[in-house]
C-alpha cells in the first residue's frame, strides 16, 4: 500500500485523543476506580498500565539502536537467529553413560543440534562415583569420571562438529581436559571443542550451601580454563552465570537480573586479579535465564539483561565484543505442575516462544513430566518438536528482535533494567555477590518474593490452570517411578573400582607421575598436563584431589531451594486421592444453597471451586427454601463439611438455625460460611460457624487444615 493510499484511508477516520479513550474506558468500568481496576502490580513492583502510546515510546532512550551494536538492546549479533537459528540444547537427565548415549544419538538424529551434558552432582563437584552419596551419583544427570565413561557417553558423536553445552559447576577445568583427551584420542584437536563448558562456583555454593575447595581455588581454575580457551582461540564459553536458579527458587525478574549481573561482575573482578582483563574474559561468559509465564515480562527481561551486562562490562573497561551478552534459556521449573501435567506442554510452548523473541542463542524446553519423573522418548520428542515448530513452521527466526519497537515491551525493558541496576548496586555496596551471599541477602530477598508469590497462588489471585483453577478431578495423579539411587550409585562405584584395578600397564604409576607436576606447573601448562593425565587413565576424582589439595572448603551459607508454586495444592490433592484409595470415595462437601439461584449462585460457584481444587467431592447444589430443608439434606449427605451459601443480608436469619441444627447432630459436620460479612463474623462464629471462606482466604492452607481436622 502506497503512502498516498494510506493517507487517504486513514483520513476517513477522526483522530481520537488519549482523553477520549480514558473517558470510554471509565464508562465501561461502571463507576469503579480507574487506577485500581486497570493497573496491574507485578511481583517486580512495576505497575503495568492498560495501554501504552507513542508518547511513552518517545520518552525512552536507546530507540535508535540496532541489533548487534552497543548497547545490544536489540540483540547481541546483527542478524540474531536469522543467520543460524538457535541451538536446540535439550537436557538428557540420564545417569549411566550408555543410557545417555542412546538418548543423545536418537535426539541428534531427530532435530537436536547440541550435546547438552547435564552432569550429576558428583561430577560437578569433581568426585568419582565411589566417593559420592546416593542421589549425588547419577541423580538427574550424567555420571562421568573417566575417559572410558566419555567414550561410552559420546559414542558416535563428533564434538568437533557438534557444539557442547555443559554446566560443570566447580569442575569445568577438569571436565574440559577430560573432553579434550577424548577428542585427542579421536584424532581431533582439543581446541576444536566448541560451545560451552561452564565454570560457575556460585551455582553450586548457593544450591548446596557448601563449596568444596573454596572460592579462590575455583576462581583459579576458572582463570586457567578461560586463558587456555583464549590462547587457543577455541570457540568455547567457559564462565557460566546460572541466574535461572534465583527464578526457580521463586525470585522475580528484577532479582534474577540483578543477582545474575552481580555474579558476572564478581567473576570479572576475580579474573582481572588473575591477569584476565574484562575484554579477554567477557566473550567467554554465558548467562542462563529461566523462561517463565509472564510473556512480555520475560521478553523484556532478556532484552534488559543485555543492556545491564553491556553497562557493567563497559564500566569495567571491557571492549564492545566483551559487552555482548550471550544467553541460554531454560523453561521455568517454578510454574510446572504434577496435576494436569499436559498443561505443562502449553506453558513450555509459550516459554520457548519467549526465549526466541527475547534473543536466546540456545534453548532447553523441559518435557512436560520433568517435575515428577525422568522423561521418556515420547515426552522428549514433544519438547524438542516445540522448538522445531517455532523455527520451521512459525518462522520466528525470520525477523531480528520482533518485539523491538513495541511501546509496551520497550517501556517494560527499561523499567526492569532500572530496578535491576538499583538492586545490583545494593549488592555492590554490600561488598559484592560473595559477601552478599555470606550475609544471606540474596537468599532472603528471594525467600520473601517466593513466599509472596506462593501466597498469591494459594489465595488463587495467581491462577494455575488445572491446579488451583479448573481442576480435572477425573485425572489420576501422576506418580513418578522413583529411581533406585542406591543401586545406581553402587553400580557406578563398581565400574570405577574395576577401572582402577585394570591390568593395563602400570596405570596408577603413570597417573601419579603425570599429576605430580600439576601443582607447581605454570597456569599455561595445566590444561596440557591434565589432558595427558586423562589420556593415561586418570579419573576425575584423582585429578580434582590433586588440584584441590591444601585448599579449605568455603564456609557454609544459606542455600536456595528450587521449588514450584503448586506444591501445596498438590499435597492437598494427594491426600484426597489417598483417602479415595482407602475408602472408595472422595471426602464430601455439601453446599447448603439458600434461596433462588440469583441469591446463592456466585457463592455456590466459588465454594465448589474452592473445595474442588483440593479434590473434594461437591454435593448438593439446588436452592433450599427453608433452613430445615437444607439441614435435612446436609445430614442425609453424610458430608463432613457443610457450606452455607447466600447473601450477607440473609445470613443473620439463615445461619443460626442451620448451624445450631447441624451442631446438634452427634459428630456433626464442620459448618463453613461462604463470604466474610462485615460486622457479622463474631456473631456468626458464636452461632456455630467454624470457618469462613472468601476471596482473600488462603485456599491451600485452609484445605490442608480441613483435612487435618477430618483425619484425611
Amino acid at each position: 500500500m502506497s503512502a498516498q493510499t494510506q493517507e487517504k484511508l486513514f483520513a476517513e477516520f477522526p483522530e481520537a485523543s488519549a482523553a477520549e479513550w480514558r473517558k470510554a474506558a471509565e464508562e465501561s468500568l461502571a463507576g469503579a476506580p480507574f487506577e485500581k481496576k486497570v493497573f496491574t502490580k507485578t511481583p517486580e513492583g512495576i505497575d503495568l498500565r492498560p495501554i501504552y502510546t507513542r508518547e511513552d515510546g518517545q520518552k525512552l532512550p536507546l530507540q535508535s539502536t540496532w541489533p548487534g551494536l552497543a548497547p545490544y538492546l536489540r540483540g547481541s549479533t546483527a542478524l540474531g537467529a536469522r543467520s543460524a537459528g538457535w541451538l536446540i540444547a535439550q537436557e538428557l537427565p540420564y545417569g549411566r553413560p550408555e543410557e545417555f548415549n542412546q538418548a543423545l544419538l536418537q535426539d541428534l538424529n531427530r532435530g537436536q543440534n547440541c550435546v547438552h551434558l547435564l552432569f550429576d552432582i558428583a561430577t560437578r563437584l569433581g568426585l568419582d562415583p565411589d566417593s559420592g552419596l546416593p542421589g549425588e551419583v547419577g541423580g538427574c544427570g550424567l555420571s562421568l569420571a573417566t575417559l572410558d565413561d566419555v567414550g561410552r557417553a559420546l559414542r558416535g558423536v563428533d564434538l568437533a562438529s557438534v557444539p557442547v553445552h555443559a554446566p560443570a559447576g566447580i569442575s569445568a577445568l577438569a571436565i574440559t581436559a577430560l573432553l579434550s583427551a577424548w577428542m585427542a584420542e579421536q584424532g581431533k584437536k582439543p581446541s576444536a571443542l566448541h560451545g560451552a563448558v561452564l565454570s560457575d562456583p556460585f551455582s553450586e555454593w548457593v544450591g548446596r550451601g557448601v563449596l568444596p575447595g573454596g572460592l579462590f581455588g575455583a576462581y583459579d581454575e576458572m582463570a586457567v580454563l578461560t586463558d587456555w580457551a583464549a590462547r587457543n582461540k577455541a570457540k568455547l564459553k567457559t564462565i557460566g552465570v546460572h541466574a535461572n536458579l534465583w527464578a526457580d527458587a521463586g525470585g522475580n525478574a528484577v532479582q534474577e537480573l540483578a543477582f545474575g549481573l552481580a555474579t558476572g561482575v564478581e567473576y570479572l573482578r576475580e579474573l582481572d586479579l588473575r591477569k584476565l582483563s574484562a575484554s579477554r574474559a567477557g566473550p567467554r561468559f554465558l548467562f542462563t535465564y529461566s523462561l517463565g509465564s509472564h510473556f512480555f515480562m520475560e521478553i523484556a527481561k532478556l532484552r534488559a539483561a543485555r543492556l545491564l551486562w553491556a553497562r557493567a562490562v563497559g564500566a569495567a573497561g571491557g571492549n564492545e565484543e566483551a559487552q555482548r551478552l550471550v544467553s541460554h534459556g531454560r523453561t521455568s521449573i517454578w510454574n510446572k505442575t504434577v496435576l494436569d501435567p499436559h498443561v505443562n506442554l502449553l506453558r513450555a510452548t509459550s516459554e520457548a516462544f519467549v526465549g526466541v523473541m527475547g534473543g536466546c542463542s540456545s534453548l532447553h524446553v523441559a518435557p512436560f513430566e520433568e517435575c515428577f519423573r525422568v522423561p521418556d522418548d515420547f515426552s522428549r520428542r514433544l519438547a524438542r518438536n516445540i522448538q522445531i515448530i517455532l523455527a520451521e513452521e512459525c518462522q520466528l527466526a525470520r525477523v531480528v528482535d520482533p518485539a523491538g519497537g513495541s511501546w509496551y515491551v520497550e517501556t517494560l525493558t527499561l523499567e526492569l533494567a532500572e530496578k535491576a541496576w538499583a538492586l545490583f548496586q545494593d549488592v555492590e555496596r554490600r561488598g559484592g555477590m560473595a559477601a552478599a551471599l555470606r550475609s544471606g541477602f540474596p537468599q532472603e530477598q528471594v525467600g520473601v518474593s517466593a513466599r509472596d508469590r506462593i501466597a498469591s497462588a494459594e489465595t488463587r489471585r495467581d491462577g494455575i490452570i488445572g491446579t488451583n483453577l479448573q481442576p480435572n478431578l477425573r485425572e489420576k495423579m501422576e506418580v513418578g517411578q522413583p529411581l533406585d539411587y542406591a543401586a545406581l550409585a553402587a553400580r557406578r562405584a563398581a565400574q570405577i573400582v574395576s577401572y582402577r584395578m585394570s591390568p593395563e600397564a602400570e596405570r596408577g604409576a603413570q597417573v601419579l607421575e603425570k599429576l605430580a607436576t600439576l601443582l607447581g606447573a605454570p597456569a599455561s601448562t595445566k590444561m596440557a598436563i591434565l589432558t595427558d593425565a586423562f589420556l593415561h587413565g586418570a579419573s576425575l576424582g584423582e585429578v580434582t584431589r590433586v588440584m584441590r589439595s591444601g585448599r579449605d572448603d568455603e564456609a557454609p551459607i544459606a542455600k536456595v531451594r528450587l521449588q514450584r508454586r503448586s506444591e501445596s495444592f498438590e499435597a492437598v490433592r494427594r491426600r484426597c486421592e489417598a483417602f479415595k484409595e482407602r475408602t472408595g470415595a472422595r471426602p464430601k462437601v455439601f453446599l447448603a444453597n439458600m434461596g433462588p439461584r440469583k441469591q446463592h449462585g456466585s457463592r455456590a460457584d466459588f465454594s465448589a471451586a474452592f473445595f474442588g481444587v483440593g479434590g473434594f467431592e461437591i454435593v448438593g447444589g439446588k436452592g433450599f427454601d427453608t433452613p430445615e430443608a437444607a439441614v435435612l439434606a446436609a445430614i442425609d449427605s453424610k458430608a463432613p463439611i457443610v457450606v452455607i451459601c447466600s447473601t450477607d443480608e440473609s445470613y443473620p436469619q439463615l445461619v443460626p438455625p442451620i448451624a445450631a441444627a447441624l451442631k446438634a447432630v452427634p459428630a456433626g459436620p464442620r459448618v463453613v460460611l461462604a463470604g466474610l460479612p462485615t460486622g457479622q463474623v463474631d456473631r456468626l462464629h458464636a452461632a456455630g460457624v467454624d470457618e469462613f471462606i472468601h476471596v482473600r482466604a488462603n485456599c491451600a492452607q485452609m484445605l490442608a487444615a480441613f483435612q487435618e481436622k477430618l483425619g484425611i
